[in-house]
């Protein structure tokens, strides 16, 4: 099992930037894949970036594009997403996730570990 740890959400005005850490620990070599995850107040949870653990591949949904970066620092077990021209509908409470068995899975099924979630909350 792995076990994860987000930090860095908060509260920014529409424009702002933030930046999301996710620290693991525990069998972090079965890993294949990260990936951040957000769920809005009512809404379901939805895939927001992913990266490959062994060679760095991203992929992201369409509305973050151009917005949003992922990136991993494998020493350091660490994945980041560092968020750009942030809107009042990126707010939402973001996970990070880690997948033994998938790389850039965008279902939620597809991941084994989950952090406990932090706010992000953008005022327009």
């Amino acid at each position: 099992q792995v076990q994860l740890v987000e930090s860095g959400g908060g509260l920014v005005q529409a424009g702002g930037s933030l930046r999301l850490s996710c620290a693991a620990s525990g069998r972090t070599f079965s890993t294949y894949g990260m990936g951040w995850f957000r769920q809005a107040a009512g809404k379901g949870r939805e895939f927001v970036a992913g990266v490959s653990w062994s060679d760095g591949r991203k992929s992201y949904t369409n509305s973050v594009k151009g917005r949003f970066t992922i990136s991993s620092d494998n020493a350091k077990n660490t994945v980041y997403l560092q968020m750009n021209s942030l809107k009042p509908e990126d707010t939402a409470v973001y996970y990070c996730a880690a997948s033994a068995r998938w790389t850039l899975a965008q279902i939620t099924g597809s991941y084994d570990s989950w952090g406990q979630g932090t706010q992000v909350t953008v005022s327009s």
